[in-house]
């Protein structure tokens, strides 16, 4: 597969889709093509007749690339549910074989392709695929998105643990702050830098965050595709 990465997170919620589109926009920022693809949704709505989820429409519109939407979203259920109880409910099994293949002609109309997964990192997809396996079979490098909140600490530490324990190539993380009122936010974020092996590539606040981010807490995407 062309140029990419392979955006996970800490949890459900933790602010994966806020992160890819402003990966997107910089990328996009520095005259590359860059399109979203987000394999499983499980939390959809109808639009003209057909399934649709917020978080794929985002990925898609912030690409700006005419690509039909079951091309960005190839399995996408309606129920907000785990996906491999959406998919069992819809009679579907997902396959990480058919995801591969729609993300290397997903990756030809492109100079860079931004995988979001659905969930965290272990998230099972079906009896024997999870959102590790898959990362493992498009072969990208990772980043990890951790949800700043009560428990963060924790979950980045297992998440970490758990991507390097795969094999996978790990570029770093970035947080993004899903509780405005996180109290020690910045001393959260001191302290991540100093626990997880992978670099800091910058934090999102909050838009309502209570409290100041540091300064030396700068948003730097554009590192995580520094040959592109």
């Amino acid at each position: 597969m062309k140029q990419g990465v392979f955006v996970t997170g800490t949890d459900t919620d933790c602010g994966k889709t806020r992160v890819s589109v402003e990966l997107i926009r910089q990328l996009r920022g520095r005259g590359l093509r860059v399109a979203g693809f987000k394999p499983v949704a499980a939390g959809a709505h109808l639009r003209d007749g057909k399934l649709v989820n917020d978080d794929a429409l985002a990925l898609s519109a912030a690409s700006g690339l005419d690509i039909p939407y079951a091309t960005v979203n190839p399995y996408c259920f309606a129920p907000p549910i785990a996906p491999h109880l959406a998919a069992a409910e819809a009679g579907v099994r997902i396959e990480s074989g058919s995801i591969a293949l729609a993300g290397e002609a997903l990756a030809r109309s492109c100079d860079y392709l931004v995988v979001e997964g659905a969930g965290g990192w272990r998230v099972p997809l079906g009896p024997d695929l999870d959102i590790q396996g898959l990362a493992l079979a498009l072969g990208l490098p990772v980043l990890l998105v951790v949800g700043l909140r009560l428990g963060c600490l924790n979950h980045a530490l297992l998440s970490e643990q758990a991507i390097l324990g795969s094999g996978a190539a790990l570029i770093g993380w970035v947080g993004s702050q899903v509780d405005p009122g996180l109290a020690s936010l910045n001393e959260n974020v001191f302290t991540l830098r100093s626990v997880l092996s992978g670099p800091c590539l910058g934090v999102l606040p909050h838009p309502d965050s209570r409290f100041a981010l540091d300064p030396a807490f700068p948003l730097a995407l554009n590192r995580i595709a520094p040959a592109v």
